[in-house]
This record gives structure tokens, sequence and C-alpha cells, in this order.
């Protein structure tokens, strides 16, 4: 089954009170080797959404059929100083399962 899994989350004023150039830094130095890694089990996509939403100011979408690799994925982040500093805080964390009752549905049919 593939997984789709939303991670919300909203920049902490450590986070802004870095220059553009220093967060850009962090980024490739930190998090891209992390979605390198895993970019054969995870499919992972940003999302900006300050301008949108008072308490999300960003959000990930991650689609995966393995589960264990999204959570190794999201243990390495949480190494990092994104967690530790912390660069973010998370606000919220859904999974889902696209069309889900057809798969259950087809395998009922069985």
């Amino acid at each position: 089954m593939k997984h789709t899994i939303l991670i919300l989350y909203r920049a902490t004023e450590y986070w802004l009170q870095l220059s553009r150039e220093e967060r850009g830094e962090f980024f490739e130095k930190e998090l891209a080797p992390i979605m390198v890694k895993y970019q054969q089990a995870l499919t992972i996509r940003l999302f900006d959404s300050e301008a949108f939403h008072a308490k999300t100011s960003d959000f990930m979408i991650v689609e995966c059929t393995d589960l264990e690799q999204y959570y190794f994925f999201i243990e390495e982040i949480r190494d990092t100083k994104l967690f530790s500093e912390p660069y973010i805080e998370l606000t919220d964390v859904i999974m889902g399962i696209e069309n889900g009752f057809k798969q259950f549905e087809e395998s009922s049919e069985k």
C-alpha cells in the first residue's frame, strides 16, 4: 500500500533569526543529504503555508510504501538542529492511504 504522510510544522524564531543564506546553507548541508539518502524509498515535497495559515508555516508531504524507511528518515531528521535548536515545531502529523477503500474492497472480493 502507498502511504501519504502530511507533516505540518511551524518555523520558530531561531529559524527566522537566521539569514536566508544561513537557512539555505543549513538545508544543503544538513537536510538535503538525508533526503537524498531516502529518495529511492520516499517521495518528499516541501510546501510554504505561512501566508495562508496562522499556526502552520510549512508542511511536508511524504509518500512511501515502506513505513520503516519513513520512520528512519524522521529519526535522522530529528537528530539535526531542525528539532534540537529547535528550528521547527511540529504542529501535526497526518497519515492516510489514497483510495484505501478501493484496495479494501478489491481484497474483500477475493
